[in-house]
């Protein structure tokens, strides 16, 4: 006896409360958390700097009855910055729109689309502009050998390593040259993946929690403010060949004094100038802007931002390269 069958009674059709994206989150991008956002009118300008030994050296003395005091002064310079303007955008067609099934959204999807591979960009160059050797005053690289001027034991070596040796040499190196306190650890994921799983690290609350080791954590360990983790991800294969990914910060580690807030006289390792103009005024944020594209029959959504990261003083930055296998 015929009987109906399951694609009789069920036409397959797009489900509407479900689709397939990979959005990375937000928290995976800390561009913006490391060093202080400075919001500028101009797309580029100057800024004072101070002469750092002038301000450290010992000159007053004992005055005598009716005699002049010692005296003094401090030199005083320009630096300026130039905020680059990145755009990226997508265009949707009329057909696409008109055809589209639920639970699509293609102009929302496109919004998510194009401020998504903005924040890559600033992740991207934020590794380029500050996590890399050259870049500040120490510059230690991990070995798996036997360490020489310069160099470490990697942390992945549980055996030999010693990380809180590393870090505590580091806070005394920028300490002992600028009189600020070191109070930002920057780790790659993969450094961050190898360094909370350290005996050295873990022996320390073996005995009072059984928790994995945080980030928080790891800043209470070492005595300092914050330990900011980077997971951002980047596809490393051009489009149409196999799928490749990797973190985009590396085996890296960036120790550093940051002001909590950007300000005169306010010494820090690095600052983030945010031009105004674009972004809809804020700087801080990027801009999206939907206008119409009749040549082509379809909607541009455009994302635009412009910054310019900035080492202001390189002797507050403390940097390990290949600092795990």
């Amino acid at each position: 006896m015929a009987q109906p069958n399951f694609n009789s009674v069920h036409i397959d059709a797009i489900l509407t409360n479900i689709s397939v994206a990979y959005l990375q989150n937000q928290d995976n991008f800390i561009a913006d958390k490391v060093f202080p956002i400075v919001p500028v009118d101009k797309k580029s300008d100057k800024f004072f700097t101070y002469s750092k030994s002038d301000w450290f050296r010992d000159e007053a003395q004992r005055r005598a009855d009716s005699t002049e005091s010692a005296g003094g002064g401090y030199n005083l310079s320009t630096d300026s910055y130039s905020a680059e303007v990145y755009a990226f955008h997508k265009d949707v067609g009329d057909q696409l729109l008109a055809n589209a099934d639920a639970p699509l959204n293609p102009l929302r999807e496109a919004t998510e689309f194009v401020t998504r591979r903005l924040m890559l960009r600033k992740e991207l160059q934020f590794v380029t502009d500050f996590f890399g050797t050259g870049v500040w005053a120490e510059d230690v690289t991990g070995v798996a050998g036997t360490p020489t001027s310069g160099q470490t034991k990697q942390w992945s070596d549980y055996t030999s390593s010693d990380p809180i040796n590393d870090i505590e040499a580091g806070k005394s190196e920028i300490l002992g040259t600028t009189g600020m306190e070191a109070n930002t650890l920057v780790l790659g994921y993969e450094t961050f993946r190898q360094l909370k799983n350290h005996p050295d690290l873990v022996d320390r609350i073996k005995y009072t929690s059984s928790q994995t080791i945080t980030s928080d954590m790891l800043a209470r360990m070492f005595d300092i403010d914050r330990v900011l983790v980077a997971k951002a991800v980047k596809a490393t294969n051009n489009e149409g060949a196999a799928d490749a990914f990797a973190f985009a910060y590396g085996k890296k580690a960036l120790l550093c004094h940051v002001a909590t807030a950007p300000g005169l006289m306010t010494p820090s390792a690095g600052y983030q100038f945010s031009w105004t103009g674009v972004s809809g005024g804020i700087g801080s944020t990027i801009g999206v802007s939907s206008f119409r594209m009749d040549s082509l029959r379809a909607e541009r959504i455009e994302a635009e931002m412009a910054f310019d990261n900035k080492v202001i003083a390189a002797d507050l930055g403390y940097f390990w390269d290949t600092i795990v296998a």
